[in-house]
C-alpha cells in the first residue's frame, strides 16, 4: 500500500502481464498515427491520456507514492513493444517516464515526497550541462540557461539536468544534478527538422533564473559518474532493490531497448513487403517464395533476435546486481553492462541497415512508407552521441583502465 498522504495505487491488482498486454493492444493505433506524430513533433493528448490510464507513467514509481514499483524489465518490455508501433512515441515515452527510477534512486526522502506526490512522473534527463546554478538568498538554487534534446518534455511533470556551479576562491566549476518541477522552464519550439525521431518531443527548455529548493539539487554530482557501492537513498527508503542500481547503465538499457523495438518494427514492415510484392526478375513470384528473400529475412530476423536476447540478458544482469550487497555494483560492472547495450544496439542497426533497407526496394522507402520512417528513426537513434561516440571511445577505455587498475 502507498503511505498515507500520498496517492493510492490506482489498480492494486494490476500485474506486469497486464501492462504488456495493454502495450501490445496499442501497437496498431500507434502505427496508424505515426505520420501525425511526426507532423506535430510529439504524441497527442489523447495518447498521453491512454498511457496515463494504462498506468505506464507509474511502472517504476515507488509503491509508497502510489506507483506500481514493478521492475525495470517490465518498463523496458513496454517500451520495446511501443517502439514497434511508433519509434518517436516510444522514444518520447521512454525518455520521459524512465527517470522515476533514477529519481527514486538518488534523491533523499524529503525531495521524493515532493517529486512523487502526484503519482505520475515524467522527467526527461539531459546529461550535458546547459547552463549555470547559483545559490539563492534563501539557500536554494537559481537555474539559468538552455538545455537541448529534452525528450519527453511536452507532458513532463519535471526536468532533470546538469548545471555548472562556479567554484569559490578560484576553484574550477563543478556540476549540480538538479530536478525542477513543471512551470520553472519554457519549452522552445525547436524540434522536428531532424532526419528521424521527428515526433519524439525532444524540444529544448529554457530556464530564466528559476529557483528550486536546495533538496532538489545534488552538488558535485553527475549522473554518469555516480557510484552506488555504498548504497543509495532509494535503496534505504524503498523495498525494491532496483532503487540501488547504477544510473548510467540503466540509461544505456533504455537506448538498447528502443533500438531493438524499432528494429522489430522494421522486420514487421519487411515481412509485409515480401508477402505482398513480387520479384522484379524471372521467375516472377512473391518475394516470400524467392530463396534470396527468404535468406535475407532470416538473416535480419537472426540479427534482431540476437540483439533482443543480448538486451534482455543485460537487463537481468543489471537487476541481479541490485539484489546483492551494494558493493557488488561496481564501476566496472556499470561500464560492462553499458558496453553490452552498445553491442545490442549495433546488431539491431545492422539487421536494418545492412539487410532490410537495401533489399526492400525503393518503393518501400518512399515518403511516409512505414519502412522509410523506421529506417530514419533507427538511423537517428544509432547516431545518438551516447551510442555513437561515448560508448565506442571513452567508456571502453575507462572500462579497461578500471579492470586493470590503471586509473
Amino acid at each position: 500500500m502507498s503511505d498515507p498522504g500520498f496517492p493510492p495505487v490506482p489498480e492494486p491488482d494490476l500485474r506486469p502481464a497486464d501492462l504488456i498486454a495493454r502495450a501490445e493492444a496499442m501497437v496498431p493505433r500507434l502505427l496508424a498515427r505515426a505520420s501525425e506524430v511526426e507532423r506535430e513533433t510529439f504524441y497527442a493528448e489523447d495518447v498521453h491520456e491512454m498511457f496515463r490510464a494504462a498506468g505506464f507513467y507509474r511502472i517504476t514509481v515507488p509503491r509508497r507514492y502510489g506507483g506500481y514499483e514493478f521492475d525495470f524489465e517490465t518498463f523496458l518490455s513496454v517500451v520495446m513493444i511501443l517502439a514497434r508501433g511508433c519509434p518517436s512515441t516510444a522514444w518520447m515515452f521512454c525518455l520521459g517516464a524512465a527517470h522515476s527510477l533514477v529519481s527514486a534512486m538518488l534523491f533523499e526522502e524529503k525531495a521524493q515526497d515532493e517529486l512523487f506526490r502526484d503519482g505520475d512522473f515524467i522527467a526527461p534527463a539531459v546529461i550535458a550541462p546547459g547552463g549555470t546554478a547559483t545559490r539563492s538568498p534563501d539557500g536554494g538554487w537559481i537555474i539559468d540557461g538552455t538545455w537541448r534534446y529534452c525528450s519527453g518534455i511536452p507532458y513532463a511533470t519535471h526536468f532533470i539536468g546538469h548545471a555548472m556551479v562556479t567554484g569559490e576562491d578560484g576553484a574550477p566549476p563543478h556540476p549540480l544534478l538538479f530536478v525542477a518541477p513543471r512551470g520553472t522552464w519554457t519549452r522552445l519550439d525547436d524540434w522536428g527538422q531532424q532526419l528521424g525521431l521527428k515526433g519524439s518531443g525532444s524540444h529544448s527548455v529554457r530556464f530564466d533564473k528559476a529557483e528550486i529548493p536546495d533538496h532538489f539539487g545534488l552538488e558535485h554530482t553527475h549522473m554518469g559518474e555516480i557510484s552506488v557501492t555504498s548504497g543509495t537513498p532509494g535503496r534505504a527508503l524503498h523495498a525494491h532493490p532496483q532503487y540501488g542500481g547504477a544510473p548510467m547503465s540503466s540509461m544505456c538499457l533504455e537506448g538498447a531497448t528502443l533500438g531493438v523495438g524499432i528494429a522489430q518494427g522494421a522486420l514487421e514492415a519487411y515481412g509485409d513487403v515480401i508477402t505482398s510484392r513480387k520479384t522484379s526478375a524471372p521467375p516472377i513470384t512473391l518475394r516470400v517464395d524467392d530463396t534470396d528473400y527468404q535468406r535475407w529475412y532470416g538473416q535480419a530476423a537472426a540479427l534482431i533476435s540476437a540483439a533482443e536476447a543480448i538486451t534482455r540478458s543485460a537487463i537481468r544482469q543489471w537487476h541481479d546486481l541490485t539484489t546483492r550487497d551494494p558493493a557488488a555494483f561496481t564501476l566496472e560492472e556499470d561500464l560492462r553492462i553499458a558496453m553490452i547495450c552498445r553491442e545490442a544496439a549495433e546488431l539491431a542497426w545492422r539487421g536494418v541497415e545492412a539487410v532490410i533497407q537495401p533489399t526492400a526496394g525503393t518503393s518501400s522507402v518512399a515518403a511516409n512508407e512505414r519502412l522509410e520512417r523506421v529506417w530514419r528513426d533507427l538511423s537517428t537513434c544509432h547516431s545518438h552521441s551516447g551510442f555513437a561516440v561515448l560508448l565506442t571511445t571513452a567508456l571502453p577505455r575507462l572500462y579497461t583502465q578500471v579492470h586493470f587498475g590503471r586509473l
